[in-house]
């Protein structure tokens, strides 16, 4: 492997400026994968089709798929080369994207855009093999905090440029942004290739053999589930809640609930910074609590405003912490696989968070707000019983 004039080699730390540059990177790649979620409407108007919510579904598939078949090449293809190449795909979906002339053009791109936003996921095991054992948790909870603020702010940019300019310009500026993002990281990124290697059905087959053989790999990941689920049956019923009484906000409105989530997103740096220092588990204990706590305001914010919107950031502060914790311990396992260990937690990260907007929304059409945060309560609580069986 070989460093760029003025980076550090793998594994012997990581100047500031890549940690940045790694950072925003992440909070870019994945937020294509948001954009189209404040523009449905404005879409299915354009093109007289209400199947236009099916997008969001297909982003979704493309990075389900990017997770299970793109991420583990992170350990077997050099990664600069990998990232890039990815962006280059990226641009090419999201300009078909802005040009599409039909709904099912602009489907098909969307699963690419989906499949191609795991660029993320490749950068942050890039970021921790690149770090210093001594300053991880630190660079992991750099680069998470921005991938989570890309993710926050995707919808409420989306939603003010698509108003502004249609949501073809949208899209095209998605495009741009990832052009520009190809030239620095050609010029930033240092090379860097994983020692050991094998053929791409033995590396898909090793992400397995991990999960059977790391059991903080397979606790870290029940946690990560379990939270995300609660994350994900909230934001899922969210609008409803919102839209309706006593709120009736507007679209527009409503996706700047989405801002108070960035203060959460901080914890990201601070939980890094306390995982390098060896409190993981007692972290994991009080973020999984702050998390679970949340739904109390949350409840009383089906009438009020001041609880909903404190509920919202303990959810986010407590959710995004004990992911950056999580990752921070699963980077610590299997120096030479990590892409495979993303893939393998992340996966499980998907399906709980898909899980989790499942149960919201039949819990909401049954029983109501109340019967969404009895549901997120209790994927929390199954965190927080997990983490009392793994023991110290």
């Amino acid at each position: 492997m070989s460093a760029s004039v003025g980076e550090t080699l793998p594994g012997t730390g990581i100047q500031r400026r890549l940690v940045l540059v790694l950072a925003v990177a992440a909070g870019l790649a994945v937020a294509n994968n948001y954009y189209a979620q404040p523009l449905l409407a404005t879409i299915a108007r354009h093109f007289n089709n209400r199947a236009a919510g099916l997008l969001v579904t297909l982003s979704q598939i493309g990075y389900a798929l990017g997770l299970l078949l793109v991420v583990p090449l992170g350990d077997l293809f050099e990664r600069r080369r990998l990232i890039t190449s990815l962006l280059g795909i990226s641009v090419l979906a999201l300009i078909v994207a802005a040009l599409s002339p039909g709904l099912g053009v602009l489907a098909g791109a969307s699963l690419f855009i989906g499949l191609t936003s795991v660029i993320a996921q490749v950068v942050v095991p890039l970021a921790a093999s690149l770090a210093d054992e001594r300053e991880r948790g630190r660079v992991v909870g750099t680069v998470m905090g921005g991938l989570l603020i890309g993710i926050l702010l995707a919808r409420t940019v989306a939603g003010f440029i698509g108003d502004l300019f249609g949501w073809r310009a949208v899209y095209l500026l998605a495009a741009m942004l990832m052009v520009a993002l190809i030239v620095i990281l050609r010029r930033e990124l240092p090379e860097y290739r994983e020692h050991q290697v094998s053929s791409y059905p033995q590396l898909l087959r090793s992400v397995w053999r991990l999960v059977c053989e790391e059991r903080v790999l397979r606790y870290r990941s029940l946690y990560g589930a379990c939270v995300f689920a609660a994350f994900s049956a909230f934001w899922t019923t969210a609008a409803f809640l919102l839209s309706g009484q006593p709120y009736k906000y507007s679209d527009r409105i409503i996706g700047l609930f989405g801002l108070f989530g960035v203060g959460g997103a901080t914890a990201a740096f601070v939980a890094g910074r306390l995982a390098d220092r060896g409190w993981a588990r007692p972290q994991t204990a009080a973020f999984l609590l702050c998390t679970l706590l949340s739904w109390l305001p949350l409840r009383l914010g089906a009438l009020h405003l001041f609880p909903l919107v404190l509920g919202i950031i303990l959810l986010d502060l407590g959710a995004h912490a004990t992911q950056i914790t999580n990752q921070s311990e699963i980077y610590r396992l299997s120096p030479n696989a990590r892409s495979r260990v993303t893939t393998a937690y992340m996966t499980a990260y998907f399906i709980g968070g898909s899980g989790g907007s499942l149960v919201g929304a039949l819990m909401y059409a049954s029983f109501g707000w109340s019967g969404v945060c009895w549901a997120g309560a209790a994927f929390v609580s199954v965190a927080f019983l997990a983490w009392i069986a793994e023991g110290p």
